[in-house]
């Protein structure tokens, strides 16, 4: 029989407490609201000796009863979290990427512009695999693969031809209105 951890066992009690739930949800709706409020002075500033300072007061009771009304809602509490939790993925995918990209620099600080085509190559294969561990994580790979494994086992011959005409289509649109002209200085005036 595997033992549950010490830490895990005082995760457990804080969730029992409602901490993940109730309090930092709380928190979280109370800091943005009254953050936003600071900031945009929406609900007034009071002048004290030539100084404007907002209604703190009543920034905080706003955002108080506002992320109270936040945790009354079950539901409201279940999208903030799983948000949070995705933006919180999303910013160590991209740290993780930001290391893998920085790999490929020894010394020097990273620019795009000034990389050779070798790794701005690799810096695209490394983005696409962050983006299929990102899908993995999120169990959405399967799904993205099963649409397309539909979409070209099911293929016949008018949905082919129906799709090339759509490409050739498009390639002609594109054709007609790319401008090959340089841009760097106009024609007109110089007779």
């Amino acid at each position: 029989m595997v033992e549950e951890s010490i830490f895990r066992g005082v995760i457990g009690f804080l969730e029992k407490l409602g901490v993940y739930d109730i309090i930092l949800p709380f928190l979280l709706v109370f800091t943005l609201v009254f953050a936003v409020l600071e900031k945009t002075k929406i609900l007034g500033v009071e002048k004290v000796k030539d100084q404007e300072y907002t209604k703190k007061n009543i920034n905080a009771m706003v955002a108080f009863v506002t992320a109270f009304l936040v945790i009354a809602s079950a539901q409201l509490v279940a999208v903030i979290s799983s948000v949070m939790a995705n933006v919180v993925l999303l910013l160590v995918l991209s740290i993780c990427f930001l290391m893998l990209v920085g790999s490929f620099y020894a010394d020097q600080q990273f620019s795009l512009e000034k990389s050779p085509k070798w790794v701005k190559f690799l810096m695209v294969l490394m983005f696409i695999g962050v983006v299929v561990i990102f899908l993995n994580a999120l169990g959405w790979l399967e799904t993205v693969f099963g649409v397309f494994y539909l979409m070209f086992t099911n293929l016949d011959a008018e949905w082919a031809a129906g799709l090339l005409f759509l490409l050739i289509i498009l390639g002609f649109i594109w054709y007609v209105t790319h401008d090959t002209k340089p841009t760097g200085g106009s024609s007109e005036g110089k007779k």
